[in-house]
């Protein structure tokens, strides 16, 4: 029987798809749950199991005409040992070695890539890198990584770490992020986002300055990128001005890749698709402002274009070995 299908699995921080897919980018079937890290891997291993499971019997399609497994998720892990190596946002995953749990669980070729290549590869073939020989794509959820693409390839680096920009150090002090204070994941992830509200909300609240944050932040006892977003788009000034410094933060890190790289496209997935220029327009003005000029005057910077759906397409482009 012709193999005609195949599975991808996105692994984040907060939470995990479970996809099926016979002509990509269009997904058939999807099952998606909470991660939820902190109660470690074997949970979510046998959720992810059992989802796999689910999708092929509620697509009609069985075992026998999946080709693959792909599996995506934040670094660091060993590519070509399969094992995800507890990423910062994963940090009870020690040494798992999925491709080798799921191989003899389907008996399938398993793969697994780091998310922010397969989602340089899935914007490359299917999105806003389209026509780009020269790409960086950004992850910007939870975390921050980066996935380059140079003169029409995959960049991976001799341990298979290449793009780790959000271990980057932008200060001295600052968010913590990829286990480092002033990182590029601290000040301009997610999470990052998150930890600065917090401190911004409390000291404008000192200030005698009013935030619909403040009233957030005292029922919760803390805050999201999402709050933030929400409380921006009604008009919230602190909410603003913490979307404006995160996209500051976020254009130092875009200048660091354009002198670096030189790419003709930056696209940008997470965060930068739903804030869109609250967040990007500032970024392209910090990029302008510090890195070379030439370089900085041909480099689009985009949201990528498969919106919510990047990380299910990813995973489906690690199964088919793209």
């Amino acid at each position: 029987m012709e193999k005609t299908a195949w599975i991808g699995v996105d692994i984040g921080g907060t939470k995990t798809a479970v996809v099926l897919a016979q002509k990509p980018p269009a997904i058939l079937a999807r099952i998606e749950f909470p991660t939820l890290p902190e109660q470690g891997p074997e949970r979510a291993l046998a959720l992810i199991q059992q989802s796999v499971h689910e999708v092929m019997r509620g697509s009609g399609i069985g075992e026998a005409r999946v080709a693959a497994i792909g599996i995506s998720c934040g670094g660091p892990l060993d590519q070509r040992a399969g094992v995800i190596q507890a990423p910062p946002n994963l940090s009870t995953w020690i040494d798992v070695p999925i491709v080798s749990v799921f191989g003899r669980e389907f008996g399938l070729p398993c793969r697994l890539e780091n998310d922010a290549d397969a989602g340089a590869i899935a914007e490359h073939r299917f999105g806003a890198g389209q026509g780009a020989r020269h790409m960086v794509f950004l992850t910007m959820g939870t975390g921050l990584g980066a996935g380059i693409v140079a003169d029409g390839r995959l960049i991976r680096g001799a341990a298979g770490q290449a793009g780790e920009i959000g271990h980057v150090r932008l200060s001295d002090s600052g968010p913590v992020g990829y286990h480092k204070a002033g990182s590029v994941e601290g000040w301009a992830s997610g999470g990052g986002i998150a930890r600065v509200a917090v401190r911004e909300v409390r000291e404008a609240a000192n200030r005698g300055e009013r935030s619909t944050l403040a009233s957030t932040l005292a029922r919760d006892g803390a805050l999201t990128a999402k709050h933030v977003a929400e409380a921006a788009r009604g008009g919230d000034a602190v909410a603003q001005r913490i979307l404006a410094s995160t996209g500051n933060r976020l254009g130092q890190a875009l200048a660091i890749l354009v002198d670096l790289l030189n790419p003709e496209r930056i696209v940008i997935g997470g965060l930068a698709m739903r804030l869109g220029d609250s967040l990007l327009a500032p970024a392209r003005v910090a990029m302008e402002r510090e890195a070379l000029p030439g370089s900085a005057r041909i480099c689009q910077v985009v949201p990528a274009a498969l919106g919510e759906a990047i990380g299910d397409v990813a995973a489906i482009c690690v199964a088919m070995g793209l």
